[in-house]
């Protein structure tokens, strides 16, 4: 299938490869949902534990740590450097059926884990149906 040329799709697309966050390549992250709870795992190699700072403003949950840089010595020079130093910050928009005060975080391994609950109001649940009227037996009828 060809496909026409469209200049303003393909600045957007090289805006947005060139205007790409480096945060959430720092900080890739996998969600998934557990039963009654979303989990978030984000990987934070390197980062000082105590930097580590989750935040929640309103619908808003916020990730921040930092990474310090690697000081060489004086005889030493870079021969290649990939990993990223500095804030890093990642944002997630939580729906209103997460309950925002039972949200819990612990850090091992360089992972952040976020245990979101899900609000008991949200929670699948059954609904019990009456049967109003009883058994009506069925009557024949002559003609």
């Amino acid at each position: 299938m060809a496909r026409s040329f469209d200049p303003l799709r393909e600045m957007e697309s090289w805006f947005s490869q060139v205007n790409r966050l480096p945060a959430t390549v720092a900080m890739p992250m996998d969600l998934y949902r557990d039963n009654d709870k979303f989990v978030a795992r984000i990987d934070l190699p390197g980062v000082d534990p105590a930097s580590i700072d989750v935040d929640i403003d309103g619908r808003t949950l916020t990730v921040r740590a930092q990474r310090a840089a690697d000081v060489l010595s004086d005889q030493a020079r870079w021969l290649t450097r990939e990993r990223p130093a500095g804030t890093f910050a990642r944002q997630l928009t939580l729906g209103y059926d997460v309950a925002l005060d039972g949200i819990e975080a612990d850090y091992s391994d360089g992972v952040l884990t976020l245990h979101i609950p899900v609000a008991e109001e949200a929670r699948p649940r059954k609904v019990a149906v009456q049967h109003v009227g009883g058994v009506k037996p069925i009557e024949a009828t002559t003609e």
